[in-house]
Parts: structure tokens; sequence; C-alpha cells
């Protein structure tokens, strides 16, 4: 195989319904990588789903033997990643073909050590929305802490820094943690402006529930160790933007 750019980490449970489309994103992508699918304990038939793959060297299909949780999962990914760079993507979610390459381009041309994508709604069914949730070009520390841009299937990372700030807290955005740890230290990210993820909209994820999210973007600034009115200060900025964000799609 040739040197590795970039490790895709999928964390994978119960999504053997679903996989095939991101694995098959990824493997679109016009840059030397590796895909590691890291399953948390399935008990649905992705095993099978798996064994198309068997013979893509591109492909590494990594089970845990508990179940670790997400972002254990993803930690686990990026411990075992080959590649300078890592690119989260989630079993449910598909990428643009040339969405990896544009960014890696960008975060060299820009020196930056983090950057997203605006991304496209997608139904659970898979057919396309066409409402597009944008992203600012660059953003600072100070930016994501009213407002995340960044989804994690849209995010690209250098390698260094993700093992440098693995996820943690479960019960919190542990995503949105990990970015402002990581912007907290590097300051500023970069991004392209168009939908080169399409994200899978599901009311059974994590975020689904509206009042357990926002329970979770609470914690996410307490474990940051913000002040308990400097967090809801926050809190309330990212719940305007939230709204603001997704109005538009709430009216269809």
């Amino acid at each position: 195989m040739q040197e590795i750019t970039v490790s895709v980490i999928i964390p994978a449970y119960n999504c053997a319904h679903v996989i095939s489309g991101a694995i098959e994103s990824a493997l679109l992508q016009d840059v030397a990588l590796e895909i590691l699918v890291i399953d948390d304990c399935s008990e649905d038939d992705l095993d099978a789903v798996m064994r198309r793959y068997h013979h893509d060297p591109r492909i590494r299909y990594i089970k845990n033997e508990k179940k670790m949780g997400v972002a254990d999962s993803r930690n686990r990914g990026v411990a075992l990643a080959r590649g300078e760079y890592i690119a989260f993507l989630d079993a449910d979610d598909i990428w643009a073909k040339d969405k990896l390459r544009r960014q890696l381009e960008l975060m060299k041309r820009k020196n930056t050590v983090i950057c997203t994508t605006a991304r496209e709604l997608m139904n659970p069914d898979g057919t396309l929305t066409g409402y597009v949730i944008p992203v600012k070009t660059e953003f600072t520390f100070a930016d994501i802490k009213k407002q995340n841009q960044l989804n994690c299937s849209s995010v690209v990372i250098k390698t260094e820094v993700a093992r440098e700030f693995p996820m943690h807290h479960d019960d919190s955005h542990e995503d949105y943690l990990m970015w402002l740890e990581v912007l907290k230290k590097y300051q500023r990210g970069c991004a392209i402006n168009e939908p080169l993820l399409k994200y899978r909209i599901s009311d059974t994820g994590k975020s689904g529930n509206k009042l357990q999210s926002a329970r979770m973007t609470y914690l996410t600034y307490r474990y940051m160790g913000f002040g308990f009115f400097q967090s809801v200060y926050y809190f309330i900025c990212y719940a305007f933007n939230g709204v603001r964000k997704y109005f538009f799609w709430f009216l269809k």
C-alpha cells in the first residue's frame, strides 16, 4: 500500500443497514487512506456487511471486546491510525467524493490543524432535503464557545492533535468538548462553506432528544472548566444560534 495520508474513523453500533453508504463514500475519496470501522459490540448483522470488504486492504474491521461507547471507540481508532490526518465519519453519514482532498489542501494553505465543512441534511431514508447548514470559513475558540459549527462527520484533524485531545465524557457532547479543547490551544480552524457532508437526521442519536442535548451542552461547558454564570451565558448563545440554524428547517 502507498503511504497513508488520512485515517477514516467510523464508530459502528447496530448500523448494518446504513454503513455501506459511509464506507463507499470514503472509498471514493481521491487521497491515500485507510478506513477503521470500530464495532462497539453490535447486535445486528454488521459482520455480514463487513465481509463484503474483507479483501480490501484499505479497510480495517476492529471489534471491541466490551461496549466502550462512541467516544472511546473513536479514541481507539485514533490510537490505531497510521495516517497523518484523522477524518471522523459516522456510520449513517455520507461524503462528497472530493471532500478530503479539498480539506487537506485548505488546511495546508491556511496552516491549521482542524477543518470542517458545511452540511446538507439527509432524511432517514437517505433522500436529500436540500437544506444546507453553512459554516464560517475561519473560526476561533471564541466563535465556537457560542456556536458549535463543527459536525463530527465533517471534521479532519491532525492525528497528533487528535491524540493530544482524545474524546471523553460520553454524558456530554464529547466531540464538541474536543473541538473546544483543541481550539483553546490552537486558536483557529478553517472550513469549506459547501455541503461536502450529507448528514442523516435521526431521533435516536444522542442529540435527537432536545432536552437531553441541552443538558449535554451545559455539561460540555462545565467540563471545560467554565463557571456557572459563564456556562449559562454560553448555553444561551448556543441555544439561540441553534434555533436560528434550524429555523427554516422547522418551518418546512
